[in-house]
């Protein structure tokens, strides 16, 4: 098998420089019961970026492999009866899924309108509102990390705990000289577990935290952590839109093209029936 190998990797490196396989017979590298296995068929298995070792390395696995295989079919074809080894029926109707899939995608990428609205997500968000619940908290948070010594840690607890504004821009401009991070986006959602990944506050009860604190401040290892809770939505309470447009999008997408295709079947049918190509006894 290592001769073989060695001579198979040589046949590959040449069939790479198209220098074999131009004659009309084929070379054969292994053969099991009365299967063959040639050389032209191994053709794509080794990369030409490939070394030797590797190259013999893979040949060698590939070949023992369908050796294998061979020896179980053959041993499958001996022992089971003659009803378990006709699969004509199941290679038809697995041939007529797949011209019935191609046929249908093709009629979906021409066809299928693909543009949704903002107004149709709103609507169908409104009218299913019970089938968008939230499996975790969410949280809209503003949070930076400081050194422990940062001697502006006044300013910005001063910005952030402000009731009734949040300062973005001048937060952001103290942040870039003086925060070792900062996360100001207060329109975008988050899971409150990734978040306390990144601000390690103890909670135990989600519900009571969050009503009693809008803002939070606490030093940890060397860091002091400042963070505003803008706004926050219980475990199974319902997910806000922005959350779900891509999926409202999707489901709106496979709804029209369901009812693509059952149009389709419909028309193809009743054209088949004008045309009196089939009929039933």
């Amino acid at each position: 098998m290592r001769k073989l190998g060695v001579f198979l990797v040589s046949l590959l490196f040449l069939a790479g420089c198209g220098k074999l396989f131009r004659q009309s017979d084929r070379i054969i590298v292994a053969e099991c019961y009365d299967k063959k296995l040639y050389a032209d068929e191994l053709g794509g298995l080794v990369p030409s970026s490939a070394g030797k070792l590797d190259s013999l390395t893979q040949v060698n696995a590939f070949i023992d492999s369908w050796v294998r295989r061979q020896v179980l079919v053959h041993q499958a074809e001996m022992n089971l009866p003659p009803s378990e080894l006709d699969f004509t029926k199941q290679l038809e109707d697995y041939r007529t899924s797949l011209v019935i899939y191609a046929y249908e995608t093709q009629l979906i990428e021409q066809y299928l309108d693909t543009v949704v609205s903002q107004e149709e997500i709103s609507t169908y968000y409104e009218e299913h509102k019970e089938n968008f619940q939230l499996r975790s908290t969410m949280v809209r948070v503003a949070y930076v990390i400081l050194d422990a010594d940062c001697k502006h840690e006044k300013d910005f607890k001063k910005l952030l705990s402000d009731r009734d504004t949040l300062d973005v821009a001048r937060l952001d401009d103290l942040a870039s000289q003086h925060a070792k991070f900062v996360s100001l986006d207060v329109d975008t959602w988050m899971r409150l577990d990734d978040f306390l990944t990144i601000v390690p506050i103890e909670i135990f009860n989600h519900e009571s935290f969050l009503r009693k604190n809008r803002f939070v401040s606490f030093e940890k290892d060397g860091f002091v952590y400042m963070v505003r809770f803008e706004d926050y939505l219980l475990e199974k309470s319902v997910s806000p839109l922005e959350l779900e447009e891509a999926r409202i999008k999707n489901i709106i997408l496979l709804k029209r093209q369901k009812e693509l295709l059952e149009r389709m079947h419909s028309e193809l049918y009743e054209q088949a029936k004008n045309e009196k190509v089939f009929e039933i006894y």
